[in-house]
């Protein structure tokens, strides 16, 4: 159980959420449905067994690439081309950071308080958000920082000449794709409903209708009040009115 990943756990935990209907407002702004979302995560864990030999030096999991392909669709349901370029830049954003950090923690990592493959996540998930700002621009920026970092890794084989082998998005990169996104999004929703509610609701200009009332708070149900029978009251008065 030890060597189990994280990652999977976590995914587990988030299917039980969806199921009983917690993350449905997350899934909305996603663009997911409960169905879609669990059907993705379900061959994101199978895929997690299964690592695909590319070459020598690189090795694809398939379960990662199922996450940057969720990821990518994400993206592609950003609302307005300014979302879609602003996710880019801050996927390069948060892959500079990843690699800044894993150049001051790669040195002496066994004196850090914390295993250095969370820091990954952490990283990209806090910059991923920070520079993606949305709930889509932060999940596509926190797993495609993560995975650009595992490109530069091969490159830097390649080009420095160690041997070593590439797990893309797999290893300890599916660990640190699956809980990026997640923490990214965590963030984005936490932080993003906070400022809505600050400011009196979601913004409605430019969304889809459906989107909308889903957002929208439930109102207040009222109990129709008790109608009197005019009949009755008809001839109340009119009794009233004999004895007078």
């Amino acid at each position: 159980m030890a060597n189990f990943p994280f990652g999977l756990i976590a995914l587990v935990v988030i299917s039980i959420l969806i199921y009983f209907g917690v993350a449905h407002r997350v899934l909305d702004r996603l663009r997911l449905s409960d169905k879609g979302a669990l059907a993705v995560i379900a061959l994101i864990i199978v895929g997690s067994f299964i690592d695909i030999p590319v070459t020598s030096r690189i090795t694809i999991n398939l379960g990662g690439i199922i996450a940057v392909g969720l990821a990518i669709y994400v993206w592609l349901g950003a609302g307005t081309g300014f979302e879609k370029t602003r996710a880019i830049i801050a996927a390069a954003v948060t892959a500079l950071a990843l690699f800044l950090a894993g150049r001051f923690l790669g040195a002496e990592p066994e004196q850090i308080f914390i295993d250095p493959i969370y820091i990954y996540p952490l990283v990209a998930g806090v910059v991923g958000y920070l520079a993606g700002r949305s709930r889509r621009g932060a999940f596509f920026a926190a797993v495609m920082g993560v995975l650009a970092l595992d490109i530069a890794q091969y490159f830097y084989l390649v080009n420095s000449g160690v041997r070593g082998t590439v797990h893309v998005g797999g290893a300890g990169a599916f660990d640190s794709l699956i809980l990026a996104g997640i923490l990214a999004v965590l963030l984005a929703e936490i932080i993003g409903e906070t400022l809505e509610r600050m400011q009196g609701g979601p913004e409605t200009e430019g969304r889809p209708e459906e989107l909308i009332r889903n957002l929208r708070e439930p109102e207040v149900a009222q109990k129709p009040l008790p109608q009197q029978d005019n009949s009755s009251n008809r001839n109340q008065d009119e009794g009233r009115d004999e004895h007078e």
